[in-house]
């Protein structure tokens, strides 16, 4: 969800994570062992994808601005998606979440819009876990026979599935009209005289009322329009905490006020009510974890949450993204996260932490996959971008995270961030080149993008709730560069313009590339402050590192000015071509990013180097023949 208060959100974290994956992966011709190759992931706006209105009212209803359908997602879609060079596709929003539009003939109750963020609602406030969206549904009572039929399409054509799991908050106005046989609901047993127990599934302000926010900045919810549930008053006997960890009766604007807090058995000074781990199980696998946890007393929350996760596994889903999970206990996930791993092995598990003190912790202890790589590389690489960092900073991010650099997931868009083409962040699309590159190539781990980012989609409506710069995930909305690709449904790209096609190109061609390569599974050595210290004309604007494994040798190199072309003779440090096994001679270069570009590599002496000209934006991913 928006992360406008995220120093609050550490300062609320209430306790203080590595077990590879090992998926059936190609087999190298030229070796006997196995090779894992990079993941691709998809992060699609699931309620956005397929919508074709370009009314694009602010507040719009449904009824004008439209809504994209689980049935929009065709095999040719898929297909086109996939062959983009995506292993996985994350569809987000897909759970039943709080919205304003009246599906009650479906037995679902009105959401008041005090409490909703936007018309469409914020698909981080769940409503119900057990069952999909009705926004996504041709038929809204076989919304989940819909789902199911998509997880299926996605999977005819080779493409893993990811959804969201949010333990940390769920709707103020949670109802889960759909749960299966013997499931009760979150806070059905709560005690509510207290503010904490244990085995409560919210944390409750005794004695009070809950009030709605007071707007700032002439806010008002659904813009103003008179509708009959927009009173200023929303009833909730006592008040609970909100989300993002506000002890608040009437919670600020800016806080996560359309959802309530989740007890885990922190007690409200930070107190475990419950087992930790032992020291030494952060090298421990996941069997260790599940034995220790097996005859343990756990809160009910854990045995909620648990339940809701091995649900949508057995649905067929591939992998689950955990929104906010560092403020959640790490014992929690240590619990969760292992039992998903006994059952379902290959599991993609993915968290959003930002606090860079807990990546370990919630990687080795928590038995998460994936962490967001956003306070150290996506930050720096922005400001680059921006024109006012320095390339020189890139190489102290890979040394300091070099043990978990498999871990840290790359992107330079999602949901909650601008949108690259945005004025507020590079105000072009094409500044993106070079920062994909490096994002891409620079480490193992998987490389996210965010629909439309792939044609440059600056996030420019203004939908209602929020600001332009990031596509709205509380609208009804059209995404309208993404729809020009779409055209019609037919998913060619026929409406867009020749840029468009020449960055989806680009795209197309950098990542299908990072999945077939094995060097980028390899060894990784900048070759950056080398050649600032020993090479004219290289400066601060340009980045150059090196990938390789027994197989394929890579030299990496971006230009991030937008303005200027360099002409260098870039060199090759004497501990790579000892590295390579280089012999004195010359060796033909390839650019993997363009079908036209080649080089030659010169070793004389021990010594490497390549004369080069690099155009504004440019990159190249050059492998040694």
């Amino acid at each position: 969800m928006n992360k406008i208060i995220q120093s609050i959100l550490i300062l609320f974290v209430l306790t203080n994570c590595t077990n590879k994956r090992v998926e059936p992966l190609p087999i190298d011709e030229n070796k006997s062992n196995i090779v894992e190759h990079k993941k691709v992931i998809y992060q699609v706006f699931t309620r956005l994808f397929g919508n074709e209105n370009t009314t694009n009212k602010p507040w719009g209803t449904v009824e004008e601005n439209g809504v994209g359908k689980f049935n929009d997602f065709t095999e040719k879609a898929l297909q086109e998606i996939k062959e983009l060079g995506v292993t996985h596709i994350w569809y987000t929003g897909v759970l039943h979440h709080a919205t304003i539009t009246d599906y009650t003939e479906y037995g679902i109750s009105n959401d008041d819009p005090d409490i909703v963020k936007g018309r469409a609602g914020s698909p981080y406030a769940v409503k119900d876990y057990y069952n999909v969206d009705p926004d996504l549904a041709v038929d809204p009572a076989k919304r989940l026979e819909e789902f199911e039929q998509l997880i299926e399409r996605s999977h005819q054509v080779g493409l893993k599935v990811i959804i969201d799991i949010v333990p940390n908050h769920i709707a103020r106005n949670y109802e889960g009209r759909t749960n299966p046989e013997g499931i009760v609901d979150f806070g059905a047993n709560d005690i509510k005289t207290e503010v904490y127990n244990r085995d409560n599934n919210f944390y409750y302000i005794v004695g009070e009322n809950f009030k709605v926010p007071a707007w700032k900045n002439d806010y008002k919810p659904l813009g103003g329009e008179d509708h009959p549930d927009v009173d200023g008053e929303f009833v909730e006997v006592p008040a609970k905490w909100t989300g993002n960890g506000s002890r608040l009766t009437q919670p600020n604007a800016d806080d996560w006020y359309e959802t309530v807090k989740i007890n885990y058995g922190v007690q409200p000074d930070g107190t475990k009510d419950f087992d930790e781990l032992p020291e030494s199980y952060d090298k421990l696998g996941v069997e260790a974890h599940v034995d220790f946890w097996k005859d343990k007393d756990v809160p009910d929350s854990w045995l909620k949450f648990k339940e809701i996760a091995l649900y949508w596994m057995e649905k067929g889903v591939d992998g689950l993204r955990f929104d906010m999970a560092e403020m959640v206990p790490v014992e929690f996930w240590s619990y969760m996260n292992s039992a998903i791993k006994m059952k379902y092995p290959d599991a993609l598990l993915l968290a959003e932490v930002y606090n860079p003190t807990l990546y370990r912790d919630y990687l080795h202890l928590g038995k998460m996959d994936y962490l967001y790589d956003k306070v150290a590389l996506y930050d720096t690489i922005k400001h680059i971008m921006q024109g006012h960092g320095l390339t020189d900073n890139l190489s102290q991010i890979q040394e300091d995270l070099a043990d978990i650099e498999h871990n840290m997931i790359h992107f330079l868009e999602n949901h909650d961030e601008q949108r690259i083409a945005s004025p507020d962040f590079a105000g072009s699309a094409a500044i993106g080149k070079p920062a994909m590159v490096v994002s891409t190539t620079i480490s193992s781990a998987p490389t996210l993008i965010y629909f439309g980012q792939e044609v440059g989609e600056p996030g420019a409506e203004y939908a209602g709730h929020g600001t332009p710069t990031r596509t709205s995930m509380y609208d009804y909305i059209g995404v309208p560069h993404h729809q020009r690709w779409m055209n019609d449904k037919q998913f060619d790209g026929g409406q867009l313009s020749e840029e468009e096609k020449d960055l989806r190109d680009f795209y197309k061609r950098l990542l299908n590339f990072t999945i077939r390569s094995s060097a980028l599974m390899g060894e990784y050595q900048e070759i950056h402050s080398y050649n600032r210290e020993n090479t004219e004309n290289y400066n601060h604007k340009v980045f150059s590192f090196v990938r390789w494994s027994d197989t394929e040798k890579l030299i990496i190199i971006s230009n991030f000015d937008a303005e200027n072309d360099y002409e260098f003779e870039l060199k090759l440090p004497d501990t790579i071509v000892q590295a390579w096994n280089l012999q004195d001679g010359k060796y033909q270069l390839t650019d993997q990013l363009s079908d036209q570009n080649s080089s030659e590599l010169i070793v004389e002496n021990g010594h490497g180097s390549m004369k080069l000209k690099i155009d504004p934006l440019e990159s190249f991913i050059f492998m040694l023949k």
